[in-house]
């Protein structure tokens, strides 16, 4: 019996350390959103150990309704799918700032969100990652006050 259960770690602890990928210790890239994102971000990810990371997203517009600058952080767990295939899921927030133009009356507000994320990533043997990932994000303020649900591809250079 005490083999038998000795026997049973060693085969779990083999199956949990064979399943653990490797994640760039740090990836730069943009992330491709739609308009309830702001459109295109800059972004950087950060290892923060074997299977998690930091996102941080820098995303701005200028249209002819308003500019706006909003700067995202995300932690992520990341899990392996098949090879080089990853999925994620992560939560956060950030802070947004709006300068209305026409119609607006030049108002201006900054504001708080909170964040979730879950995507799906492919890691090349060069060192390119491109993501697909859902974004809903839930603003505190006047002018963005509701549910905003963002969906991005993401190519990023990791290093």
């Amino acid at each position: 019996m005490k083999k038998l259960f000795l026997l049973s770690i060693a085969v779990l602890g083999f199956a949990f350390t064979s399943n653990a990928q490797d994640i760039a210790n740090n990836a730069i890239g943009l992330r491709l959103g739609d308009s309830d994102g702001l459109g295109a971000e800059v972004s950087y990810q950060k290892a923060l150990g074997d299977n998690n990371r930091l996102e941080l997203d820098l995303g701005w517009r200028n249209s002819n309704s308003y500019d706006a600058v909003k700067l995202t952080g995300l932690y992520q767990w990341v899990f392996p799918l098949d090879g080089a295939f990853n999925w994620y899921v992560g939560a956060g927030g950030g802070l947004a700032s709006f300068s209305g133009k026409k119609g607006l009356d030049g108002e201006s507000e900054t504001s708080l969100f909170a964040a979730g994320d879950i995507g799906i990533e492919y890691g090349f043997d060069i060192p390119l990652l491109l993501a697909l990932d859902f974004r809903p994000e839930l603003g505190f303020g006047d002018f963005s006050d509701d549910l905003d649900f963002d969906i991005a591809f993401s190519i990023r250079y990791q290093f």
